[in-house]
């Protein structure tokens, strides 16, 4: 037997629902070891939970006492990491017993980053595809969801959790029913990679980037966040980006408390976004600390909610999409755009508002000025 397979086949628990294990994320060098690996898996009858070939990584069980450093000596391995979970951006308020009463077509919030007046020159960004990665999207009359994933357990992409939809909602609510979402016509995927309690393991997440790369799906937005490391995300996020993908991320909500914000957010192959209120300040809850590229509102924001109802909510996991349908916005007026040059059109035609960089970044989302920025005459003024 080959040595690697051995060290393997001494970590791999015979028992997957073993409370006594855990999963893990074995990253390989190269294909033959990888495929090498994941044949002896199958012939021992041990179903790895998942595997990434773009990213030679399988996710296996093992046992909580196996120590994994004797495979991880190996020349074939990368890296051995535990699967941590990472946890929706959503900021616990205090709501009324009744629902919302939605007046406003367009919410205060998509006209405070001035998005309608790049509607017309982007199409509503219609050309563009948007993937959600989060708890699902559910069914609702303000949205059109053009398909989905779920990388959990492959069934339904649906949300049953909410937070999903919210985020959706904020992005690309169509406006046939009540509300308008920053870019409310573009091609919207639902990437169900969280569960129903808002919180999911990087393999599931990884495997979500994948499946948008594999479909054309080069928007991304992750309203959720890890505290510690991982180096399957990181390598996930670095493989999206040199496929051109913007990958907006929110940067958490733990206030001033951490002097660090959250991954993939402090990855600089994201747009880390914070949170701001209605009266242009840093919210209290979010996250400081360097990497933070720009901010969006964050605060009592309306939007889509289950069971075709609407429902305000607050975190950076609401600042995220502004920033997200805002390089979509952009891509439907130059298709060609780099995430690159996405970035820093976004960030150098925000409004400057008081907190400071590790605070609120650049400052406040505009579109407007940043698409005029690519000579498009037919950008109207903002409504003040």
């Amino acid at each position: 037997m080959n040595e690697l397979v051995k060290r393997l086949d001494s970590s791999v628990s015979r028992k997957p629902s073993s409370q006594r294990s855990e999963r893990r994320n074995i990253a390989f060098h190269n294909e033959k070891d990888y495929r090498r690996c994941l044949k002896h898996l199958s012939a021992l009858g041990i179903k790895s939970v998942k595997s990434v070939d773009s990213l030679r990584c399988i996710c296996y069980r093992a046992d909580k006492k196996s120590d994994s450093r004797l495979l991880h000596r190996h020349p074939g391995v990368a890296f051995i990491e535990r699967d941590r979970r990472a946890k929706a951006h959503r900021h616990p308020t205090i709501r009324s017993a009744n629902p919302p009463v939605v007046k406003a077509r367009i919410p205060w919030n998509v006209n405070r980053v001035e998005a309608p007046p790049v509607w017309p020159a982007s199409n509503f960004g219609s050309s563009v595809k948007v993937g959600i990665l989060d708890t699902g999207i559910a069914r609702h009359p303000d949205l059109k969801i053009a398909g989905g994933v779920n990388t959990i357990d492959g069934k339904s992409f649906a949300d049953d959790n909410g937070h999903g939809t919210h985020v959706a909602g904020i992005a690309a609510a169509t406006g046939r029913k009540k509300i308008y979402g920053v870019a409310p016509k573009v091609k919207l995927y639902a990437v169900k990679v969280l569960d129903a309690s808002g919180s999911g393991f990087i393999s599931d997440i990884v495997e979500g980037i994948d499946w948008c790369l594999a479909r054309g799906i080069r928007v991304m937005n992750m309203s959720f966040g890890l505290e510690g490391e991982s180096k399957l995300l990181k390598k996930a996020i670095q493989r999206a980006r040199k496929r051109g993908a913007v990958i907006v991320a929110s940067a958490g909500n733990s206030g001033s408390l951490f002097k660090r914000i959250n991954a993939p957010a402090r990855y600089p192959q994201t747009i880390a976004v914070a949170a701001t209120t209605r009266g242009n300040r840093v919210a209290d809850f979010s996250s400081r600390g360097p990497g933070i590229d720009i901010s969006a509102p964050g605060v009592n924001i309306l939007s889509t909610w289950l069971k075709g109802t609407y429902r305000r909510e607050s975190g950076t996991s609401m600042s995220s999409p502004h920033v997200t349908s805002a390089a979509a916005l952009l891509r439907g007026i130059k298709p060609g755009l780099s995430a690159t040059e996405v970035g820093r059109r976004l960030k150098r035609y925000a409004l400057r508002i008081p907190g400071g960089a590790r605070a609120v970044g650049s400052g406040l989302l505009q579109v407007a000025p940043a698409a005029r920025s690519l000579r498009c005459k037919r950008v109207k003024p903002a409504s003040r």
